[in-house]
């Protein structure tokens, strides 16, 4: 049986190792369709689950890699044939079922999405997990009212993968975009994708977050939580709905219920894994359409897969801008 590559992750008595093996199909986890992978990517979880960072893995031995894009070899569900264009992320993929980190990827049928019209399976892995959460924070807030009209969004942890696509996605769709970020150095790069101002972390002052301040968001999509969420919280609109995504900055949210119930400020969990299936097509729809971004190339670069080991370390140290795309034919 053909033998292909695969990047193994293995996390045995709490010591975490991770390395290129060699595979074969029939070791690959259950599933009614089987992927020839063309292209995976790096999101900040994957960086944790392969450093060892970040209590990850939900079994012993893994296939890293929690999404993947390329083209279906076989299939035994009627939904999905031979030459199909799919792509995979969330539920169980790089964690507890063999992920996209290998040339093959064996997968239930009700994981995966055809590629929309008019994206590539590249476009859809320099979107990944992370850009489909961006889509997913930005049409739970349309569908809690946001619009253009209602103000201004901002976005924190704006230079990453979620906040890069967020940014150039609400500005497509005609938002004015209000970048939130630690690095003052990547202001240019933050207008360039869409923002019409930058603001810097380090001029909040987060020892003393009112309950209400001035009202000014819209939206907001946050990628932080902490005091830069509560401090978001404190500063939105009547009616206004912050996108709750990531936990980069910490876990708790020191807050009160002034926004709640005196603004009825929506705070909407952000959950991309086990997001619904129809739901799921539909931003992933919008991607393509009118929410695609008008700088992913700008916002992703490509790395071979011989590469991979090496690109983790940036992420752990909150040194990546954008997307990183792994390429699996390189």
């Amino acid at each position: 049986m053909e033998k292909f590559k695969a990047y193994k992750i293995t996390d045995i008595d709490k010591k975490v190792t991770a390395g290129f093996a060699e595979f074969t199909l029939d070791q690959l986890d259950p599933g009614e369709v089987v992927v020839r992978v063309a292209y995976s990517d790096i999101n900040y979880k994957d960086a944790l689950a392969a450093t060892g960072k970040g209590r990850i893995l939900l079994r012993p031995e893994c296939i890293g890699g929690i999404d993947f894009s390329g083209t279906v070899v076989s299939s035994t569900d009627a939904r999905y044939a031979k030459g199909d264009a799919v792509l995979a992320t969330g539920f169980d993929i790089g964690v507890k079922h063999h992920g996209g980190y290998a040339e093959y990827a064996r997968v239930p049928a009700d994981w995966l999405v055809k590629v929309p019209q008019g994206m590539t399976l590249w476009d859809a892995m320099a979107f990944g997990t992370a850009g489909f959460t961006a889509g997913l924070g930005i049409v739970r807030m349309e569908q809690n009212g946001l619009k253009p009209a209602n103000g201004p969004v901002i976005v924190d942890g704006a230079t990453g993968g979620v906040g890069s696509v967020a940014i150039d996605a609400l500005a497509r769709l005609g938002y004015e975009v209000v970048a939130l970020t630690g690095k003052e150095s990547e202001t240019e790069y933050l207008k360039k994708i869409g923002a019409k101002e930058v603001m810097l972390r380090q001029s909040l002052n987060l020892e003393k977050i009112r309950p209400l301040d001035k009202a000014q968001w819209a939206g907001a999509v946050d990628n932080l939580g902490g005091e830069v969420l509560a401090w978001m919280l404190s500063g939105m609109k009547v009616g206004g709905s912050v996108a709750s995504i990531g936990l980069a900055a910490s876990m708790n949210l020191p807050t009160t219920v002034a926004p709640f119930i005196l603004r009825g400020v929506n705070l909407l969990g952000i959950d991309s894994v086990n997001c619904p299936m129809p739901l799921r097509q539909e931003v992933w729809r919008r991607l393509a359409t009118d929410m695609r971004p008008a700088h992913l190339k700008e916002i992703t670069r490509t790395v071979p897969f011989s590469e991979l080991p090496a690109a983790f370390t940036a992420f752990v140290e909150a040194k990546v801008t954008g997307r990183v795309v792994v390429d699996l034919s390189a």
